[in-house]
């Protein structure tokens, strides 16, 4: 079974305040990890991370999602690029403090995009860490793109393109809430393709600055991704309850709002 774990932005950091890591949930959350896959060591894990109040703000203030084309854009385009890496390496020492056997791959380093979509991005050192037992962290990124000179690909974005050639079962995005709510407040148990108009009135965006979308892009993009990849099962749950995640990886708990086709 190969499950793909994303870490919210929000959630290992402060989204108001420009780049202010969050190191005891990120110590936390690590240590659920090594929990949940000390439980079901036949388990391959993928992880990934958002920007947070790294990457997205240094792309909000040079426009980066929209386009990259002058000097003093490409020199925006760096820093986001340098401040995403930040909170990479902040996230990977957290892990592998908990002693979950992460290894760092730059999204970066190899895509390239065509308006925002991702054409290209090597999987071969991917699917090389998970057959050797280790956990491939990878992260929201810049990207090289054909029609925008340079754009922001978020970490779903990457989990839609690795989804289509590796073979995941799960995906689990922890954030700040519960799973996705409807107009009156409750939980929405399941989405799939035939109620995803039903409940896109009461998607919004997110709080703090997000160049990605939101929570409203993130359903979007991982309805189309069930419907792209048989079998598969997305799962949108709080990061903040202790426990939950290491529950959900030792298969003892279903928490939040299942996607599915």
């Amino acid at each position: 079974m190969l499950t793909f774990v994303k870490l919210g932005g929000s959630l290992i950091t402060d989204k108001r305040r420009e780049n202010t890591f969050l190191p005891d949930v990120a110590a936390r959350i690590a240590g659920e990890v090594h929990a949940g896959m000390t439980a079901q060591p036949e388990r391959g894990l993928l992880i990934g991370h958002g920007s947070g109040s790294f990457g997205h703000v240094a792309a909000q203030r040079h426009g980066t999602m929209q386009g990259v084309q002058t000097v003093e854009q490409w020199r925006g385009y760096a820093e986001v690029a340098n401040t995403a890496a930040e909170l990479n390496y902040l996230t990977a020492k957290a892990l592998w403090t908990a002693g979950v056997p992460v290894i760092r791959i730059q999204p970066s380093a190899s895509s390239c995009s065509q308006d925002g979509v991702i054409a290209e991005m090597a999987v071969e050192p991917v699917r090389a860490a998970l057959e050797h037992g280790l956990v491939p962290l990878v992260y929201g990124d810049v990207s090289l793109d054909e029609t925008r000179g340079g754009t922001i690909i978020s970490t779903e974005t990457i989990f839609f393109y690795l989804a289509q050639h590796l073979p995941v079962d799960e995906i689990l995005l922890l954030g700040n809430t519960d799973g996705v709510y409807a107009t009156d407040a409750s939980l929405i148990e399941t989405i799939t393709p035939a109620n995803l108009a039903d409940v896109e009135a009461a998607l919004g965006g997110s709080a703090g600055t997000d160049v990605t979308g939101g929570m409203e892009t993130k359903v979007r993009d991982m309805v189309a991704l069930v419907q792209k990849r048989s079998g598969l099962h997305i799962r949108i749950m709080s990061g903040v309850t202790p426990g939950l995640l290491e529950a959900t990886l030792s298969g003892k708990a279903l928490p939040g709002t299942l996607i599915q086709a």
